[in-house]
């Protein structure tokens, strides 16, 4: 991963252990915490949500947002909007609870698509990039590649084992393989990709 964030956003979910994305959490400027996963990043500078698990010692970050239509993951990212940063790297959204993971593994596409967000979810195994159009991701031979098609009626590739198709099902396009150091997508419309840290285990 090369991109440069203005902005990293940690959720209560399970924070990374892997020494990658704690790297990237490392060289971003501006930490935003959810709630209670101010235990993890004290060094946030601001706290997003309705304040019911931040310890007292940092509600003197906090930024208070009652409302219930929206979860802190979005709450935090409509701050980001309000700062200018719109590249940002999201860290514990996945993990624990599996309807929390399913759910902002989607609001990744959502804030691409409506919010204009350039984000990227990293967990410790690997990230998720939503994407739109034709794009080539760096990558490396036998990096496990996924692709979760959001509307698209053609997504071709280069470089990966097997090639890619509209997928009508998500699991459809899970496991696939990157042949070298990028591949290629070419598509009419929103999908999201997985790559994984670490390449295929034979």
């Amino acid at each position: 991963m090369e991109r440069s964030y203005e902005a990293a956003i940690v959720a209560n979910g399970v924070f990374p252990s892997h020494p990658t994305p704690l790297a990237i959490l490392a060289r971003v400027p501006h930490v935003i915490a959810c709630d209670g996963a101010i235990r993890h990043v004290p060094h946030a500078e601001a706290v997003v949500g309705d304040g019911d698990s931040v310890p007292s010692t940092y509600r003197d970050r906090l930024i208070r947002v009652e409302e219930q239509e929206d979860n802190d993951l979005t709450k935090a990212t409509r701050y980001c909007l309000s700062q200018g940063w719109q590249h940002i790297a999201y860290f514990g959204a996945t993990g624990m609870r599996e309807d929390h993971t399913l759910g902002n593994i989607s609001l990744l596409m959502r804030y691409y698509r409506d919010f204009g967000i350039e984000g990227v979810m990293f967990t410790d195994y690997g990230f998720f990039t939503p994407m739109k159009g034709d794009h080539t991701f760096r990558s490396f031979a036998g990096q496990q590649v996924s692709i979760f098609n959001f509307g698209c009626s053609t997504i071709l590739s280069e470089g990966l084992r097997w090639d890619s198709y509209a997928y009508e099902q998500w699991w459809q396009g899970t496991l696939n393989e990157a042949l070298t150091a990028r591949f290629t997508l070419q598509a009419d419309g929103f999908y999201m990709v997985y790559q994984t840290w670490d390449g295929s285990r034979k």
